[in-house]
């Protein structure tokens, strides 16, 4: 059997393979040397003396259980705005792709135009105005509200343009089938074309999630009178006087939410592959049983 052959490059050879070790050895070496340096300068600073670290990793210290508890209600705070806004944005940002694809030149023009308004704008301006504009209407309901608007308002364009990307490469033929079967517009997009660009979009959909649970960081800046993690952080790294160790933990923590959410969206995908594959296996004639012998 012949080996394989590369479609979009040629394969290294064994001088370019050679290179690529050296190359990649060199690069470790030398971020191994910066790594142990920015070590030595913190540890000649007094950055990892232990009473910097003892409030934070030490449960024998008198104030590792109220740290913790402040780091718990701030982590509250910050997954039920991520929640609340992945939740809207994903509803708002189906039937946003759907009017899009649906509505003709004219009449979807004024809402392209606030799609493309609301994706040009900076995520932290976003909210920043989306606060004063709820105080200005009267309708402030407190930061964490602004916040899940704002968010919203942000990734529903940016889910609704992937949704979109992801129908348009589907192939022309199901709507033509879908039509024949008797079924509307309306009904083709929600029961043919969504579904299959949501599956092979997932992986573009799961990125923009994560992104959504990191800007929540940004209103713990902009926002005054939110309790997130990133603010409680900000409260404790004043009190405690340890910035850098402080900084240093919240990061593991949304480190952490990023890899479980990144784990649970592979099981999602994976099981929404498993399903369409076996219904893709269903044999015709076993299919025709199960439709009561009609073909549909």
């Amino acid at each position: 059997m012949s080996a394989p052959t590369a479609v979009l490059f040629d394969a290294p050879g064994p001088k370019a393979r050679r290179r690529t070790l050296v190359s990649s050895v060199v690069a470790g070496l030398v971020l191994l040397v910066l790594l142990v340096l920015v070590v030595v300068r913190l540890a000649d600073r007094g950055q990892l003396d232990a009473e910097l670290w003892n409030p934070l990793v030490n449960p024998a210290d008198e104030d590792f259980p109220a740290v913790w508890q402040r780091i718990g209600a701030g982590l509250r705070v910050t997954l039920l705005g991520a929640g609340l806004a992945v939740a809207a944005s994903l509803v708002i940002g189906l039937v946003l792709a759907s009017l899009r694809l649906s509505l003709g030149r004219v009449a979807r023009t004024p809402l392209v135009g606030v799609m493309e308004l609301l994706r040009g704008l900076p995520v932290i301006v976003t909210i920043l105005y989306t606060d004063i504009l709820l105080r200005a209407v009267g309708a402030h309901r407190g930061p964490l509200l602004s916040l899940v608007i704002a968010l919203t308002l942000y990734n529903c364009v940016i889910i609704a343009e992937i949704t979109r990307a992801g129908v348009q490469s589907l192939p022309k033929g199901q709507v033509e089938a879908g039509l024949a079967v008797g079924l509307t517009r309306g009904q083709v997009m929600r029961f043919v074309q969504l579904p299959q660009a949501v599956r092979a979009m997932l992986p573009a959909l799961i990125s923009q999630l994560v992104v959504i649970l990191k800007d929540t960081a940004l209103a713990s800046i902009v926002l005054t009178g939110i309790q997130d993690l990133g603010k409680i952080a900000d409260q404790l790294s004043g009190f405690l006087d340890n910035t850098l160790q402080t900084y240093f933990v919240v990061g593991l923590i949304y480190i952490a939410m990023n890899l479980v959410l990144e784990q649970i969206a592979k099981l999602v995908q994976r099981r929404m592959s498993g399903s369409a594959r076996s219904r893709a296996d269903v044999p015709v004639d076993q299919g025709r049983q199960v439709t009561g012998g009609q073909n549909i």
